[in-house]
């Protein structure tokens, strides 16, 4: 979604989830970064240092490249850039936005991975944007905004198989995303965290009213990488590819 560049927003959707025993749940937060992370056990210093190493990647890259920051479209490739920008750079190029659409879910997928060292399973949510690996099946909830009639009632399904993944949301009508359609949600999942995220928001642009659902949908097996796509505006829902759902 992009929420790192936009600010804060009260993030309630968090405390919905369920902790079974055998995990550790918690808070990492610094500047506008504010994540949640589940693991096996409590590495919220581990994490700390993958956000901050993330940052300052980030913030040194857009002192000297500023359109990284501002252009709502791709940029080309550079061989130079820091780990997290490039990936970033790739996504936009993938899904044909700016750099900045990817933020979340590469902040995500970054300091996953780098916990993976530690927990065997891990699950880090910044934003509604999600990276998940994860040993046994897993369910992420739709929410598509207090009054959507598919909120709370139905999610995803993802099997032990899958991960892991990228399960990304944008939204118009939710949170402080960029977005210049109308959807409740627009959720794409992908190997790739950052594209995930990237090719949400594009195909959220496309959708202003239930009629460009389809048109939406129509897209996103051109985009690399994407596995599925749910589209959720007002009462009507629209999925493209591996989307297996189930009741909440």
């Amino acid at each position: 979604m992009g929420v790192e560049h936009f600010g804060e927003t009260h993030r309630f959707y968090r405390y919905q989830h369920r902790k079974p025993q055998g995990w550790e749940s918690f808070r990492v937060t610094y500047r506008e970064t504010d994540l949640w992370v589940r693991a096996r056990v409590n590495l919220e210093a581990q994490a700390m240092e993958a956000v901050l190493t993330c940052r300052l990647q980030l913030e040194t890259y857009i002192a000297s490249h500023e359109d990284f920051l501002r252009t709502l479209w791709p940029l080309p490739d550079d061989p130079f850039a820091p780990p997290i920008a490039r990936r970033m750079l790739g996504a936009a190029i993938a899904a044909g936005v700016g750099p900045m659409a990817s933020i979340a879910g590469a902040i995500a997928e970054a300091v996953g991975v780098s916990l993976e060292r530690y927990s065997d399973s891990v699950i880090v949510e910044n934003g509604g944007d999600c990276y998940l690996n994860m040993r046994e099946e897993t369910t992420v909830g739709l929410f598509a905004g207090p009054n959507s009639p598919f909120t709370g009632k139905i999610a995803i399904k993802l099997r032990p198989e899958r991960f892991p993944l990228g399960v990304c949301t944008s939204s118009a009508t939710v949170g402080p995303s960029l977005s210049f359609g109308n959807a409740d949600a627009v959720t794409v999942i992908s190997k790739n965290a950052p594209l995930a995220d990237a090719a949400a928001t594009r195909l959220g642009n496309m959708v202003k009213t239930r009629a460009d659902i389809d048109k939406a949908l129509a897209l996103a097996p051109s985009i690399p990488t994407v596995e599925g796509v749910l589209i959720a505006i007002k009462d009507k829902i629209g999925i493209w590819g591996n989307v297996e759902l189930a009741p909440v």
